[in-house]
């Protein structure tokens, strides 16, 4: 991997900005999360040149250093990241916009799930979910604690996916769950009283507050037309449901 000597974000910033193939700027990561950044954290920046457009900042590929990592890419490539990605984007904030508000729409199209998409995801992550919480109780049940911890464990991954999905956001990573939901809440759910929830869970794949928060997901679900996804359970969905 090359080096370099140190640079600064705002020295980067100010000699990116006077490069006229650049146009966008786009800080990522915690310094883009209000009151997450201290002073040991990098500046994640992407650098959006013009399509086809020669620029010497291209040296700066793959830059990191204790202050400064760097995207240098062409808007094309912008265009279309995603993947892990996707929430960095979703909540990234714009330094840098040449393309006359171009740069912000490009990321608010990242922060938005289509309908298609959403559709396809749901069914597959509420039935991965339901695997993984339908494994956990079965474990526990037999007397296999640790398994059935694991399994509770994987079902919220399934699940923080779900949710987010469900309203058509990327999920965000772990380290911004909390900030995330304080500032944009899940419609129908109490942002406290779930991540207490998922917390109980996570550490001790609690039974009882597995199947409660499978009543909430299974109501849910159904309101937005996944019911089949659950029925195709039959039977064992009373093993994940709270004892009646």
């Amino acid at each position: 991997m090359p080096t370099y000597p140190p640079l600064s974000y705002d020295a980067f910033v100010t000699l990116a900005t006077a490069d006229p193939a650049v146009v966008g700027l786009v800080l990522k990561g915690s310094w883009a999360h209000d009151g997450m950044a201290t002073r040991h954290f990098d500046h994640d920046l992407y650098v959006v040149l013009a399509d086809g457009a020669a620029s010497g900042l291209t040296r700066f590929t793959g830059h990191r250093s204790p202050g400064l990592n760097l995207v240098v890419l062409p808007l094309e490539a912008f265009r279309a990241a995603g993947g892990h990605e996707r929430y960095a984007l979703a909540r990234a904030r714009v330094v840098l916009d040449r393309l006359d508000g171009g740069i912000a729409r490009i990321l608010a199209d990242k922060a938005r799930l289509d309908a298609g998409e959403t559709s396809v995801r749901a069914s597959t992550l509420l039935d991965a979910y339901a695997n993984s919480l339908y494994r956990s109780v079965k474990n526990d049940r037999d007397g296999q604690p640790l398994a059935a911890r694991l399994d509770a464990a994987d079902s919220l991954g399934f699940l923080m996916e779900l949710l987010f999905t469900l309203d058509r956001r990327p999920r965000p990573y772990n380290k911004y769950l909390r900030w995330e939901l304080d500032r944009y809440p899940l419609p129908g759910w109490d942002a406290g009283e779930l991540l207490v929830t998922v917390d109980r869970i996570a550490a001790t794949g609690d039974v009882p507050s597995q199947q409660r928060l499978f009543a909430r997901v299974e109501a849910a679900a159904r309101e937005t037309g996944l019911g089949a996804v659950l029925d195709a359970w039959g039977d064992d969905l009373a093993l994940m449901r709270p004892p009646s």
